[in-house]
């Protein structure tokens, strides 16, 4: 199968796009590289790479595509706080006009990367599935929800979306990031010897490890259209739901010369869900995930031993989105739209 993979360059990009390819599909990756040389270690990619912003890709860089893997998105909450417009317009209709576009030209499928973060909150005793009310609480949230009610209005014989609602990703990755919770207090762990919540860690999560996403991807690809047509699956394991609390617990028991501590101004996260997913398991069950939080963490304590990962790399812009953006924007490198400047790359 041949396929365009957006955002290929991306944390979990830099992931999957590689395992697509190791497994037989023919890649191309898309990406405006805007995390270009933030990287954990060196980045190779083994196929075609095409730099363009999805928001203005038109029919030529869509022809002759089995299926588009849109990850491409202004990925997380503080990034839709710095500007909930960018996040409306990549993640939304950036994500609606590549999938208008590749209908036009006849791509039959689209695989778009949601988030799990669109059930917001819930009920402690609740685990959610995918008929579960939708409570987006961010801008990030929220444009995952419209994507999804987008393309399923583009939904028809000829044109197969599916949705990814992926758990909160983690797990070693080149193009590494520590702002999301497992990788960020694993980092906090390895580089300062404290293991530091910035909630009162009550909140609920389900995580899953970028590998296991690829998994995913490999399975709904490998369906028969009729199996997926105009469906979502969280993407994760239902034994994989945490309270914040418990995945430093788990931090401490793979490094336990390291203290647990709360941040001086402790809050309650309002976003907090517990979400199952045994349609997946049902749908693929040859395409189960196969990662828990503990190895994850053993793998991420290898990943930034080996990789000489400090304090101040960790806190630099190099592994955090909201840091990087800032950074171009300051250097005049972005416009006012997250566009490059000319001449600026």
């Amino acid at each position: 199968m041949r396929l365009l993979v957006t955002g290929h360059h991306g944390y979990i990009g830099s992931v999957v796009a590689p395992m697509l390819n190791d497994a037989g599909h023919e890649v191309v990756g898309l990406d405006t590289f805007y995390y270009e040389g933030c990287d954990l270690g060196t980045v190779e990619f083994p196929f075609e790479e095409r730099r363009a912003d999805v928001r203005d890709v038109g029919p030529d860089d869509l022809e002759g595509f089995d299926a588009v893997v849109h990850l491409a998105a202004l990925s997380n909450d503080p990034l839709g706080d710095l500007s909930s417009d960018w996040t409306y317009d990549i993640n939304l209709r950036g994500t609606l006009h590549v999938a208008q576009t590749a209908k036009e030209v006849g791509v039959e499928r689209f695989i778009f990367f949601s988030s799990c973060s669109m059930y917001g909150a819930a009920e402690d005793d609740a685990s959610l599935d995918e008929h579960a009310p939708l409570l987006p609480l961010t801008a990030y949230a929220e444009s995952k929800v419209k994507a999804e009610q987008g393309l399923a209005e583009l939904a028809d014989d000829g044109f197969s979306p599916v949705s990814l609602r992926n758990a909160t990703a983690y797990g070693a990755s080149a193009r590494l990031r520590v702002d999301v919770v497992l990788n960020n207090l694993v980092g906090w762990a390895f580089t300062t010897g404290r293991i530091k919540l910035l909630s009162d860690g009550t909140s609920w999560r389900p995580i899953v490890h970028v590998e296991d996403i690829g998994r995913a991807t490999l399975a709904v690809l490998e369906a028969p259209r009729d199996e997926i047509h105009d469906s979502a699956f969280n993407v994760g394991a239902t034994a994989e739901n945490y309270q914040i609390r418990d995945l430093a617990e788990i931090v401490h028991g793979c490094l336990p010369e390291c203290d647990v501590e709360l941040a001086e101004a402790s809050y309650s996260d309002p976003r907090s869900y517990r979400v199952h997913f045994s349609k997946l398991e049902h749908a693929f069950p040859n395409r189960r995930p196969v990662w828990t939080a503990r190895a994850g963490t053993e793998e991420l304590v290898q990943a930034y031993a080996e990789n000489g990962l400090s304090e101040e790399g960790f806190h630099s812009y190099r592994y955090t989105r909201l840091k990087q953006i800032r950074r171009l924007l300051d250097e005049g490198r972005l416009d006012d739209t997250l566009r490059w400047r000319p001449r600026a790359r």
